[in-house]
């Protein structure tokens, strides 16, 4: 078995946190007033704020540069607007990513008569003062059933497309790669890691919950190491030398959303 790498869990309960009328959010890194300074970054994975937006409220017209940003929907429905002149309602299973470069100001709201559910995530681009651009791609649960879907990868790799809209990955100027999975109850995927750093998130799926993790299990592996996982926990995964896979089972009673990051 490979030696190595090393996992180090990042418990929901322990993610910076607030919640306003319109808004109860996670921070897994600094973000807004939440910062922690053993929480800044990994590799170019600069936010993973698990967003939930209530119904026909949001985040309004704000602006942003230098940062890949990128929507990955869980429930209800996200209306985009942006300078770039790109107006979209996105639903579950939609990915959308802005490449903000030299600039582009942006709202995100809720749409429609129920919350919306998001995992709303920031890498740092690998090239600064890139030209906007907006793109944005659908996902089924049967793609996603008991197998790693890559949604997210770098611009200029096979099968990252730099159309607006097409199949396959998003392509984003950044080296992170991002799959999701819906895992079932004792299925297992395996998933080889080609950077030196990783990312695993619990999306918390089963309703809002502020207190320890419950919900879907999982049993995340790499090396010989390994970690139990619910909805809301995160797992931090380094590989210091040689070829890693990352196997993540579900060991629990229903099933498990499940976001992998492989990051340079």
């Amino acid at each position: 078995m490979s030696q190595g790498a090393k996992i180090v869990p990042r418990r929901s309960q322990e993610r910076g946190h607030v919640e306003y009328s319109w808004l109860k959010s996670f921070h897994t890194f600094s973000f807004a007033t939440y910062q922690d300074w053993n929480h800044e970054q990994h590799g170019p994975l600069r936010v993973i704020n698990e967003d939930r937006v209530a119904a026909h409220t949001g985040f309004g017209t704000h602006g942003h540069r230098e940062f890949e940003i990128f929507s990955y929907i869980v429930s209800g429905q996200l209306e985009h607007q942006d300078s770039m002149g790109n107006t979209e309602i996105l639903s579950r299973g939609s990915v959308q990513l802005t490449s903000a470069g030299t600039g582009i100001r942006h709202s995100e709201k809720a749409y429609g008569a129920k919350d919306a559910h998001f995992l709303q995530i920031w890498s740092l681009p690998s090239t600064p003062r890139l030209t906007p651009k907006y793109y944005t791609r659908r996902f089924t649960d049967e793609e996603k059933t008991d197998a790693w879907v890559r949604v997210v990868a770098p611009a200029g790799t096979k099968g990252a497309s730099q159309e607006r809209e097409a199949d396959g990955p998003a392509p984003v100027h950044s080296a992170l790669t991002m799959y999701a999975t819906l895992l079932n109850p004792g299925k297992t995927v395996s998933q080889a890691m080609q950077g030196a750093k990783g990312y695993v998130q619990v999306v918390q799926t089963s309703g809002y919950n502020t207190a320890k993790a419950t919900g879907a299990a999982v049993r995340l592996s790499s090396g010989d190491q390994e970690v139990e996982l619910k909805e809301g926990d995160g797992a931090y995964l380094t590989f210091p030398s040689g070829s890693f896979n990352v196997d993540v089972e579900n060991v629990g009673e229903r099933s498990a959303e499940v976001i992998l990051f492989d990051l340079e």
